[in-house]
């Protein structure tokens, strides 16, 4: 019994591999979508060549799709963090706000006289500095009070909207000038020192934002793998009772693992205004929050994954756009889409957390090297 259940242990962690899963996940995903082009009156041909276009048919359209994955890279990189602990940060979207209002304040402060590294670092540290603070609420809620991160992070990302409307709304605040009833309100044009370099390309709006991306994933995974950090991460998610025999402390981790999440998440909200058109409006996150949860449960902690399926969201989102200027399909479709990938990788999850204790009840040396393979993927 011991040796059939060993044989069997690489087909089953094979199928729990973050890429693997994430590709089974991608295919009635798709079905979905094209089944609802198909009833917008949109052949598969026709939406394949506009989602081509939208991503791959210009140096603007790469650029932005680059852009768009590196936004998607630091959330799903906090999500990674605080699901390591055992957290679920569902407040992505709400720590992306503060993080631009914080960015937005900085950069209307700073003017055009600050040198241009200067400024975007100051910007960009407010930003991150926000989205901490407005994950901490939660996070202190959770260790205090045993309030489920999940209701408040989820909570919480309603009043961030709220706090965006209110600060580009009221003239005191961040609202630029109104010079006409046309205007739209929005915040004054941050200063040209807070503005986040160009990538170089020629003819495209790719920023820097996707270089710092990839290198803040792959910090985040070699803190997660190979330090106590990251073990003591992951011994809380695993077992907080025993963690806590152990010297660790439990609240803390969680605390900190949280906070951390909220820090990448208002990163990306402050690299979203420090990118053009450099200002803060309503609806500026773009539901990037939402799509960085769905990376993060895509992933399930690994960073190769983290930067695949970015990658393949931002051009996704970028092409979803050009599905409704040239097919005349709603851009939604590609929010149902993602919807559709989290119901997947729910029911995948479920499966397989299933199967290893079956496997435990059948077979514990099994179950031992099940675990030790699930922890090298």
């Amino acid at each position: 019994m011991s040796t059939l259940g060993r044989r069997a242990i690489p087909a089953r962690a094979w199928l729990r591999n973050p890429l693997a899963v994430a590709a089974m996940a991608l295919l009635p995903a798709a079905a979905v979508g094209l089944a609802l082009a198909a009833g917008a009156g949109a052949g598969p041909a026709e939406v394949i060549d506009a989602l081509v276009e939208g991503t791959l048919g210009s140096p603007f359209a790469i650029g932005t799709s680059l852009n768009n994955a590196a936004i998607i890279m630091f959330v799903a990189a906090g999500f990674t963090v605080a699901y390591r602990a055992g957290l679920v940060n569902v407040g992505g979207e709400g720590q992306m706000c503060l993080g631009g209002i914080a960015a937005t304040t900085v950069g209307v402060t700073v003017g055009d006289a600050m040198p241009v590294w200067l400024g975007v670092v100051l910007a960009l540290v407010a930003a991150v500095f926000a989205g901490g603070c407005w994950a901490a609420i939660a996070a202190w809620l959770y260790v205090r009070r045993g309030t489920s991160e999940i209701i408040t992070t989820l909570l919480l990302n309603f009043v961030g909207l709220a706090l965006v409307v209110l600060v580009v709304h009221e003239p005191a605040l961040l609202r630029q000038p109104v010079t006409s009833s046309e205007t739209l309100p929005q915040s004054e044009t941050l200063g040209g020192a807070s503005h986040l370099p160009l990538l170089g390309l020629t003819r495209s709006p790719a920023t820097i934002a996707i270089v710092l991306a990839l290198i803040g994933i792959t910090a985040v995974g070699i803190v997660l793998r190979h330090s106590a950090i990251g073990l003591r991460l992951r011994s809380v998610g695993l077992s907080p009772s025993a963690s806590a025999r152990l010297g660790i402390g439990v609240d803390k981790v969680r605390f900190v693992g949280l906070a951390t999440a909220g820090g990448f998440s208002g990163l990306a909200g402050g690299i979203l205004v420090t990118s053009a058109p450099f200002v803060l409006a309503e609806g500026f996150s773009s539901g990037f929050g939402f799509t960085g949860l769905v990376v993060g449960l895509l992933a399930r902690g690994s960073m190769v994954a983290v930067a695949a399926v970015s990658v393949f969201l931002g051009f996704l989102v970028a092409g979803g756009i050009n599905l409704q200027l040239a097919a005349g399909v709603p851009s939604s479709t590609v929010t149902v889409v993602q919807s559709v990938l989290i119901i997947v990788i729910a029911g995948a999850t479920l499966w397989t957390t299933t199967s290893r204790k079956k496997t435990s009840a059948v077979s514990p040396a099994a179950a031992t090297d099940e675990a030790a393979e699930e922890v090298r993927l």
